[in-house]
Parts: structure tokens; C-alpha cells; sequence
């Protein structure tokens, strides 16, 4: 098993969820403080959009509209020409907790998972279900059902598969995506070592899965079936990660010392290392 420690490439930022390499850039999420950001190499830490609360997933439709999770809004927001924020779908009809994390597909269609319970207000743990939004917007349906903490998801290459990262489960979860928004098949992709759990999660060339783990303060690689391939190991908590940079070959790592909203802003990283493989899918 391969065995790194990521190098600190920025500081200063509150909490960065839902990274995306787009157009040679990494763009996340500062969720805490209530910020889209964007980040090149060698460059600071730009804020493109502010919101009134904080915000999560993120994802570009096939026109280039980009999608945004509002979270305690529990509502998908997407851009317009002009930059502004408009809705895009109101999910409050069907999920108990703020919303978290999406993967928007080839199509433009978003699933978009949820917390489930109150995780900083003391809730007890509940299963929960993961949303599905149609490209257009409106009314979002249940794509899967009795999920333990919807949390990171990716889409296979091919479009067939989803692979959802089930936080309070410990495990990657796959579906078959029967149709846009219709999920069966459910099986596990892999389970999590002792003490180690999924958050945000992307895709390599090779079919193998990177997962930030907060509680390891590392991602790990995972093949299907839970072999470990690779540990990363990381300055703090390790929120989320995605692939990017020369050949989609760096991992970059959002950290933070906690995820809690009220815990003290100025603590978050990101961090890289390089990785075997390339991007793969979606996002």
C-alpha cells in the first residue's frame, strides 16, 4: 500500500466543501462562510459569489449553468447570465435535515444528498433519503431511500453507475442508474477500515474511489470490494478531495481542525499530493 503525506497549498479559509476541477481551476465551496471560491495554482484563494447561508455541492450542467446546494434553504440554486443565483429546485418537501453534498450528470439532472438529522445540535442518527432534480429544475424526486448520511457521490464514465459516499454507514454505496433519477441495484462498493468514514469522494481512471476520511485525518483509495491502495495522510480533518491539475493527476484535500459552523473560522487548508491515475466521470 502507497503511503503520502499532501503538502499545504492554502490556509486561511473557514470550512471548503464540494470541490470541482473546472476549466483548470478548483473551485469548492467555503461553507461557513457562505462563499464560492476559486483557486489556481500559485494564485490566492478568489471569492466569485456570496450567499446568506452556507452552501455545499456544486456542479455545471451540459450549457454551462452551474449549480449550487443551498443548505439550510434545503434548495439548488443555479446561476444565470448575469451571475446571480436563482432557484432551481426546492427540496424541503422531502428531506428532514439541511442539505449537503450533489453530483450533476451528463444530462444536467443533480442528486443531492442531505445530513439526515441535526449532527451539530445534538440529533440522534436516522437514515435519510437522497434527492434527484430533474435538468430544468422544479420538483425533485427520491432517488434511494434508508441512507445512512448521503454525504460525497460520483457517476461512473459510462453514466450506469452511482457511487454514494454513506457517512454513518461507514461504506461506499453503487447503484444502477436505471434512468435519470431511478437508482437499483444497491450493493456495497466498499466498507470503510475501523475508525475510518466516507465524506466527499471523486472518481479515478482506474475505477478506484478517493474518500476523505475526517475522523483519519487522511483520503484513502479504495478499490471495489474495500481494499485499500493508498492513505494520504493530511495536516487535519480531511473533508473532501478531488482530482486535478497537470493530467488530472493531483489530488487536492479540503481540511479543517472541525466541521462544526461554530467552531473558530481561519483553520482550513488545501492540501495535495499526487495521485496514480486521472479523473474519472462525474464531477
Amino acid at each position: 500500500m502507497s503511503q503520502q503525506t499532501a503538502k499545504i497549498l492554502a490556509e486561511g479559509l473557514h470550512f471548503g466543501e464540494g470541490p470541482r476541477w473546472h476549466e483548470g481551476a478548483l473551485y469548492f465551496s467555503d461553507m461557513h462562510a457562505h462563499a464560492l471560491c476559486r483557486w489556481r495554482e500559485g494564485q490566492a484563494v478568489e471569492v466569485i459569489a456570496r450567499f446568506e447561508g452556507p452552501i455545499s455541492g456544486l456542479g455545471w450542467q451540459p450549457d454551462g449553468t452551474l449549480l449550487v446546494v443551498s443548505m439550510l434553504d434545503k434548495q439548488v440554486l443555479r446561476s444565470d447570465s448575469a451571475g446571480a443565483f436563482t432557484l432551481h429546485a426546492d427540496l424541503s418537501g422531502l428531506v428532514p435535515e439541511r442539505c449537503n453534498d450533489m453530483v450533476v450528470d451528463a444530462e444536467g439532472g443533480a442528486y443531492v444528498g442531505n445530513f439526515g438529522f441535526d449532527l451539530h445540535g445534538g440529533g440522534a442518527p436516522q437514515t435519510t433519503v437522497l434527492c434527484y432534480v430533474p435538468p430544468a429544475g422544479g420538483a425533485p424526486s427520491i432517488a434511494a431511500e434508508n441512507v445512512a448520511f448521503p454525504n460525497g457521490a460520483v457517476i461512473t464514465p459510462d453514466g450506469k453507475t452511482l457511487i454514494l459516499g454513506e457517512s454513518m454507514g461507514r461504506c461506499l454505496t453503487a447503484f444502477t442508474i436505471a434512468a435519470p433519477g431511478q437508482l437499483q441495484d444497491r450493493r456495497v462498493f466498499a466498507e470503510f477500515p475501523e475508525g475510518r468514514l466516507p465524506d466527499g469522494i471523486c472518481l479515478d481512471a482506474a475505477g478506484g474511489v478517493w474518500a476523505a476520511s475526517p475522523t483519519g485525518n487522511e483520503c484513502l483509495r479504495l478499490e471495489e470490494g474495500g481494499r485499500v491502495t493508498h492513505r494520504v495522510a493530511v495536516s487535519q480533518g480531511a473533508y473532501a478531495c478531488m482530482l486535478g491539475g497537470v493530467e488530472e493527476k493531483m489530488l487536492y484535500i479540503l481540511t479543517a481542525a472541525d466541521s462544526d459552523p461554530s467552531a473558530p473560522a481561519g483553520s482550513g487548508r488545501i492540501e495535495a499530493a499526487p495521485a496514480p491515475y486521472g479523473r474519472a466521470g462525474l464531477p
